[in-house]
């Protein structure tokens, strides 16, 4: 099962592309309440989407983004049947594709 939902919406000008990845985004500041412990480090590095193939965007990323993080973008030349797909790499080298046909 994919940690990325997709969902997606056609405007007249536009498409409103909304992603939500379920990841911890863990500091490495923040302590075990039972052990008292240091949680190590565990955050998404690089986000990337694609529609039809092309890079539309590549961020990257810190651990000073939530957990859970919700990102949306906007794109113009967007049809119904086109494909965005949307991965993400985290610091301890995990990582998730997921795509999307617009509709």
């Amino acid at each position: 099962m994919s940690t990325i939902k997709i969902r997606s919406k056609r405007f007249a000008d536009y498409t409103l592309v909304r992603t939500l990845i379920a990841h911890p985004m863990e500091t490495g500041h923040n302590k075990n309440n039972t052990t008292g412990e240091l949680i190590p480090a565990h955050f998404i590095q690089t986000l990337t989407f694609k529609h039809n193939g092309k890079v539309l965007s590549q961020c990257q990323m810190g651990y000073g983004i939530s957990k859970n993080p919700f990102f949306s973008f906007k794109i113009k030349s967007a049809k119904a049947g086109d494909k965005v797909s949307i991965s993400w790499q985290d610091n301890l080298a995990y990582s998730d594709t997921q795509e999307h046909i617009i509709s």
